[in-house]
Parts: structure tokens; sequence; C-alpha cells
């Protein structure tokens, strides 16, 4: 759910070749790292399995949201400005050449910023964890609460949309002939 330290979000390894197919991509020292931090997972989840799990405190689910939805900040920052950016160069340039719509245009700036978006992710979580930012400090049963769970797909929706919002900042360098024309013909 995004809770844990790592920088790629959960995968479900539901079955034998997903979960061989993750180990076989990792490090020989993460995936030392990996199985000390099971067996010390599974023997705190093994202790409070006998215990009412703690209820979340008020900054822990800040910190969560806060972790959670900072990187997507990021994301939705560079996802909207690359496509609305490369969207404009396609309408202007091939757009013009080839014909093709503004919406076509636009399918291809995103096609473009997806592009760039798998190219930059890597530099997005990098730049986040330079900020200090450690997953919450949470117990294994805090961890499969619903109040986590919840907390981090908010952040994350949360965070996209702040970011698109702030991605739409090459809008302001754009300026529209259509505008101009009316404005002379008003005149």
């Amino acid at each position: 759910m995004g809770t844990h330290g790592g920088k790629e979000p959960k995968e479900r390894l539901d079955s034998v070749k997903r979960t061989r197919d993750f180990i076989y991509r990792l490090h020989p020292a993460d995936r030392a790292r990996l199985l000390g931090e099971l067996r010390d997972f599974e023997a705190a989840a093994a202790q409070q399995d006998e215990q009412v799990p703690t209820p979340l405190t008020a900054p822990q689910i800040r910190y969560i949201l806060i972790h959670n939805g900072l990187p997507f900040v990021g994301f939705g920052f560079l996802d909207n400005a690359i496509m609305i950016a490369a969207g404009t160069q396609i309408e202007l340039s091939i757009g013009v050449t080839l014909g093709i719509s503004t919406m076509a245009a636009a399918a291809l700036g995103n096609l473009v910023s997806d592009l760039a978006g798998l190219g930059l992710a890597g530099y997005v979580e990098a730049l986040v964890s330079r900020l200090g930012m450690q997953g919450p400090d949470l117990t294994p049963a805090q961890v499969d609460m619903w109040q986590t769970r919840l907390s981090a797909h908010l952040a994350k929706a949360i965070g996209v949309c702040i970011g698109c919002l702030l991605g739409m900042f090459p809008l302001f360098f754009l300026h529209d002939d259509k505008d101009e024309d009316v404005n002379a013909a008003t005149k």
C-alpha cells in the first residue's frame, strides 16, 4: 500500500512464478536484507496476533498521508506538464503537417508523457527520499489496518490531483491565436 519503506509499490505475489521473478530481480544484498526483514516482521506479527492492534494516532495518519502523497504530487506535475508541452508541440508541427485534430495531438502528447513518466519515476522517488521521508513506523498489525490502506490511497489521489493542477503551468506560456483574432476583430 505504499506504507512500507521500499521504493516500489507493493505487488501481489500471487503465484510461485511471480514470487520467484521478484526475488531474482533483487540484488543479492537486497535479498539478504529482505530475508532479515521478513523474519523480523513475522516475529513481530506473531507476537501481536495475541494482542489487540494499537489504533493509529492522528500524527501517524498525517505521516502516512504525506509519505504517500508527496511522490504523487511530483508524478502528477510531470505528467501534466509534459503532456501539455508535448501535445502543443505535436499539434503545431505534426498536427499542421498531417492535419490531425487537437484531440489526436493531445493523445499523442499523453503518450509522450506516459513514456517520460516511465523514465522519470525513479528520479521522482529519489528526490522524495532525499527529503528524508522514511516509511511510517507502524506495527505489522497497523500496516494491515483498513485506515492505513484508505489513508495511503486517499493520499495518492490527492497528491496526483495537486500535481496535475500544478503541472498545468505551461498553459500560462501558451497564447491562442484565436484570442488575438477575436481581440483584433472587436477593436
